[in-house]
């Protein structure tokens, strides 16, 4: 594991620590379903190696957890 891999992977669990304290705010109704879902996405792009596509995994998943942020604020949650 070279410099670059330990650091995608240092933000690959900051954001999954990111998406769990956000889903713990979520109405306890969806919570479950909540984390079920943050956790298969990471199961399933678990095993990718391509540096690229990781880099887009992490944007796109940075940008989901906002607007889920978002939403929850705008909900009072």
């Amino acid at each position: 594991m070279d410099l670059q891999d330990f650091l995608l992977r240092a933000r690959v669990l900051k954001l999954y620590r990111q998406a769990l304290r956000i889903s713990a705010r979520a109405p306890p109704s969806a919570k479950d379903e909540l984390r079920r879902t943050i956790r298969q996405e990471m199961q399933t792009n678990r095993d990718c190696k391509d540096k690229q596509r990781i880099r887009y995994l992490i944007s796109d998943g940075m940008e989901r957890l906002k607007r889920l942020d978002e939403m929850l604020d705008m909900q009072g949650h």
